[in-house]
């Protein structure tokens, strides 16, 4: 090969890798790209409670902050307050927090007439526990917090208790 083709075919790779790295920035601004455990999260027939089901799609385009708890649980119950002040504080900021109940639908409810929270909770049951898993929490333990940003995309995972001051600065880093 003479050179004039070495510099052709050094110009073609040149061009196509700038049309890859752009193509993958596209994929991933656009949410293409978003975690197929996400997904799944958010086509999961949740239900209340109460049984009645959860209308995911009022989920989308927010950051979620998905807490997977039980009313056994202490450090999950501590937590509950912080959770509550933070979603009334930052709804306007199209924040969103999601409790999943890893408990039975009679003990949730029990815990939530004592103990109310501003944000929606579903019934996790064997299937949540299974998503938690799926979704990061590789020991099956709870509390388990991962925060979704409003692509698609899960931005921060925390097993056990979170501080209000470290839920925050993750929330806002996510938005």
């Amino acid at each position: 090969m003479n050179r004039r083709q070495w510099i052709c075919i050094a110009g073609i790779s040149l061009a196509a890798l700038v049309a890859g790295v752009l193509a993958s920035q596209w994929i991933y601004k656009t949410g293409l790209a978003s975690d197929p455990t996400i997904k799944a999260f958010l086509a999961n027939p949740w239900q209340t409670p109460n049984g009645k089901p959860v209308d995911t799609a009022q989920w989308h385009g927010k950051v979620l902050v998905v807490n997977f708890w039980a009313s056994w649980c202490p450090p999950c119950v501590e937590e509950m307050p912080t959770f509550d002040k933070l979603q009334m504080e930052l709804k306007s900021q199209n924040v969103l927090f999601v409790g999943i109940g890893i408990d039975s639908p009679s003990n949730i409810r029990e815990f939530l007439e004592k103990t109310p929270v501003s944000y929606p909770i579903a019934i996790g049951g064997l299937e949540g526990s299974n998503l938690s898993k799926q979704m990061g929490n590789l020991q099956g333990a709870l509390p388990y917090t991962i925060i979704i940003n409003a692509e698609g995309r899960a931005t921060y995972r925390k097993l056990g208790k979170i501080s209000e001051d470290d839920i925050k600065n993750r929330i806002l880093e996510a938005l």
